[in-house]
């Protein structure tokens, strides 16, 4: 197995991520097998085979075997440890990622395509590399007969080494990386994907201030395939909703499946997919019995519903209710062409909407905002040029740049769309594909240096009338906009725990009772004390919920590094008195050579006294 080629070392000057320590071929990984994983976080091939690398790390848990992504950028965004830490967290990854800045270890190991994978043999020779999705029977084989081979001469590592991965935070909203958000006026409810949560949340229709009540969590939050009540149905990393009358149509995306939810009693059924990744590019099977690949965005007109396929590169049309699906445009050929559908070219359509007649998508790898005349069944492009034609340029169609959009929505006679990794909301003209932002800094952010509106990396949004709503993927929220006065706020779902840690007040320290003053403002200092040599991480949001059982009082999503943490509550007279419980989540980093970045949660139970003479501010102080 092994070859004469040694494997060069993993160095990176912007490091590790998900580990405590660096790992270098020739000392901490000495006597192991390791796999490369090199990927990039946009990239649907990349996403498919995470799968394969959680099973071969699952099977070889025991034995000298590490998995290490080197994260090689394909876009500007992906370059740096903010992002890739997010996504890291976003998609579940279990083993160390190192940055590979520049693409030098791309290159010293003559990588081509996303993924590549190289097989390291415990005495630090390259002894295999393949690239692409459905390897890992190739992989586990490789691996097996390393480890023969190297337990017969005896340079096997004694035991595997010990790495702290780094941990994920519950955020205090009670989502976690929400991927779309569904608009219903007309009954006066929001539909959310809680995607890494592997649930829907329905919602009543938020007032000014973004405060709305639960109607109904559909899924018990464990990853699974499972039909039947809200409360033990089962989903995997669910995206894409659209409604039709009384179902509500999910894009159950890691399972690869169609699911339709019946909105008066909750009960889920699958309506098409088989539970399976398929590469069938044609369709034409019915419901259950058609194979289909990485669901990501719904739309629906009539009976018609249409899927963007992201996994092979597609748009799809089901007849529902039976479930007749078929290839709509996209021969599932990567790029970007225009013309018949059948002949054109997508790239990851993520976002899809119904516009004015025609179906427009967010052809993400391509960076492009397009569309499909359904009339004349042919695709067009309004923005967008190529797989590594990207920016944040906005002006006439031939100079504009996105870059990864995921999401879409139509609004009067424009097109809203989520910039996704420009961390920004932007219109675009479908007449003339005229670009300009509207919303977002540029930078990941919860708020501007104006108070205007900040985001990092949205998924997904929809406009009902003039009110805007958008997923903010990594900032764990949903926001509301008003689009004519362009004000903003976060929803506060009142009543919303994570289905891993609901609220429970014996988790929490209690600071009996505080007075607070009758009406006006009241400061509230948070004095977070912190391990010696540890700081907030600033690349992580900081998540801040106040409430009662049955309400919110205040949330906000904020990054910082400063201690105390100061929030500013109004009260009145309609401030409940009932006990309030007050969450922060947040991420802390130590440092030394063996630094770690390490999730925390602090939760304080308080019974509030309104007083005429209470002092304006209110310390509230624990240790992590």
């Amino acid at each position: 197995m092994t070859s004469n080629i040694h494997a060069p070392e993993l160095e990176s000057p912007l490091g590790w991520l998900n580990t405590d320590k660096p790992l270098r071929l020739a000392h901490e990984l000495k006597g192991h097998v390791v796999i490369l994983d090199f990927w990039t976080y946009c990239c649907i091939n990349c996403i498919h085979i995470l799968p394969d690398l959680k099973y071969l790390e699952h099977k070889y848990a025991d034995k000298p075997f590490v998995v290490v992504g080197v994260h090689s950028a394909k876009f500007t965004n992906e370059a740096n440890r903010q992002t890739v830490r997010a996504a890291i967290h976003r998609y579940e990854i279990e083993h160390p990622v190192i940055i590979d800045d520049q693409m030098k270890l791309w290159r010293a190991y003559a990588a081509r395509s996303w993924p590549t994978f190289v097989v390291i043999d415990p005495e630090g020779y390259v002894a295999a590399t393949t690239a692409g999705e459905g390897n890992r029977e190739t992989l586990d084989t490789t691996i097996a007969a390393i480890f023969d081979e190297h337990a017969a001469k005896g340079t096997l590592a004694e035991k595997p080494v010990t790495i702290q991965l780094d941990g994920h935070v519950e955020p205090a909203t009670g989502l976690a990386f929400p991927g779309k958000v569904l608009a219903d006026r007309d009954n006066d409810r929001l539909f959310i994907a809680d995607s890494n949560h592997n649930r829907i949340i329905a919602v009543t229709w938020p007032d000014a201030q973004g405060h709305c009540t639960l109607i109904k969590t559909i899924g018990s939050g464990h990853v699974g395939r499972d039909d039947g009540p809200a409360e033990s149905a089962t989903f995997d990393h669910p995206q894409g909703l659209a409604i039709s009358g009384d179902t509500l149509y999910v894009a159950d995306t890691e399972n690869h499946l169609i699911r339709a939810v019946d909105v008066n009693t909750w009960h889920t059924t699958t309506v098409i997919g088989t539970g399976e990744m398929g590469y069938d590019r044609a369709g034409g099977a019915m419901g259950t019995g058609q194979e289909i690949s990485s669901p990501w965005d719904l739309a629906i007109e009539g009976g018609t519903l249409y899927i963007a396929m992201a996994g092979i590169h597609q748009i799809w049309r089901a007849e529902m209710p039976i479930g007749f699906a078929r290839a709509l445009a996209g021969s599932g050929r990567e790029n970007i062409v225009d013309g018949p559908v059948e002949t054109a070219a997508l790239s990851q359509p993520s976002g899809i909407c119904l516009h004015k007649g025609k179906l427009y998508f967010a052809d993400s790898e391509v960076s492009a905002i397009r569309g499909i005349d359904l009339a004349s069944e042919q695709v067009f492009t309004l923005v967008g040029s190529g797989l590594f034609v990207f920016g944040d340029v906005d002006g006439d169609a031939k100079q504009a740049r996105l870059q990864h959009c995921l999401g879409v929505t139509g609004w009067h006679d424009t097109l809203l769309v989520a910039d996704t990794y420009n961390h920004k909301i932007k219109s675009v003209d479908p007449g003339s594909g005229h670009v300009t932002t509207l919303y977002g800094t540029g930078q990941p952010a919860t708020t501007g240096s104006d108070g205007a509106l900040g985001l990092f990396e949205p998924g997904g949004l929809h406009a009902d009338g003039d009110d805007l709503f958008i997923a903010d993927t990594n900032n764990h929220r949903i926001v509301h906009v008003n689009l004519q006065s362009h004000a903003w706020t976060e929803l506060k779902i009142a009543s919303l725990t994570t289905p891993a840690t609901p609220s429970d007040p014996s988790n929490a320290n209690d600071a009996g009772k505080v007075v607070v003053p009758l009406n006006g403002s009241l400061t509230i200092a948070l004095d977070i004390k912190l391990p010696a040599g540890a700081h907030i991480n600033a690349d992580a949001p900081v998540s801040i919920r106040i409430a009662t059982a049955d309400t919110v009082l205040h949330q906000e999503t904020r990054f910082t590094t400063e201690t105390p943490v100061r929030i500013k509550l109004a009260i009145d007279n309609d401030t409940p008195t009932d006990p309030w419980r007050i969450d922060v989540t947040f991420v802390y980093c130590t440092d030394g050579t063996e630094s770690a970045c390490i999730p925390a949660e602090i939760a304080w139970t308080c019974t509030p006294i309104p007083t005429a003479d209470a002092p304006a501010e209110l310390t509230l102080s624990a240790r992590v």
